[in-house]
């Protein structure tokens, strides 16, 4: 298949891109800073140059979308609207435009995360965010055209960033990214829609 990965460059991505060419499929990689195909997710116009840059695509696969990480009490409403644009509306839109763009029985792997059903101290706008999303590809996977599936994968810590996050998941047990990644493929070659593939 080909493949467009957006947000190729992160620790999810460099994962996923791996596991994919592993199998034998073309990855297109697009990010914010991508020496290929650059794209901001929170701005249409840039996501509509993405897929024109693109190609023919049988799937697209996302591992990319910011949130703020702050104590409730400290939050402002440009965070709030941040989360939601970030990574929300820019995955929506990924797939809105995409729809129109992908191969007939195409699919759409998102990205959400374990706070939609773990809540966290400094996490509620990843809970948010990962919440809709999941909510999302359950709705869009019974309106898609062409038979195309939309899926997401939501994944706990992983253990190659733990150092980093050691405080914030205490008590998790990590995963490594890759079993993450083995969930993209799950979603993409198999024939589930409107599914959240949990990884913990």
């Amino acid at each position: 298949m080909r493949i467009l990965l957006v947000g190729a460059t992160g620790l999810l991505g460099r994962s996923v891109r791996e596991v994919l060419e592993e199998r034998g499929h073309k990855v297109v990689t697009a990010s914010r800073r991508d020496p290929g195909i650059a794209v901001d997710i929170t701005d249409p116009d840039s996501i509509t140059a993405m897929y024109d840059r693109a190609g023919p695509l049988d799937a697209v696969a996302v591992a990319a979308g910011w949130v703020p990480w702050k104590p409730f009490g400290d939050l402002t409403a440009p965070d709030v609207r941040g989360a939601l644009g970030d990574k929300v509306f820019g995955q929506v839109e990924l797939v809105r435009q995409g729809a129109g763009r992908i191969a007939e029985e195409g699919s759409f792997t998102l990205v959400s995360g374990v706070l939609a059903r773990e809540p966290l101290p400094t996490g509620s706008m990843a809970a948010l965010a990962n919440g809709a999303l999941e909510a999302f590809v359950r709705a869009a996977a019974i309106e898609l055209p062409h038979r195309q599936r939309v899926n997401a994968v939501s994944a706990t810590v992983f253990a190659e960033a733990m150092d980093t996050y050691e405080s914030t998941f205490a008590g998790y047990e990590a995963v490594p990214v890759r079993r993450a990644a083995l969930a993209y493929v799950r979603s993409i070659e198999g024939g589930r829609t409107g599914h959240v593939f949990v990884v913990e």
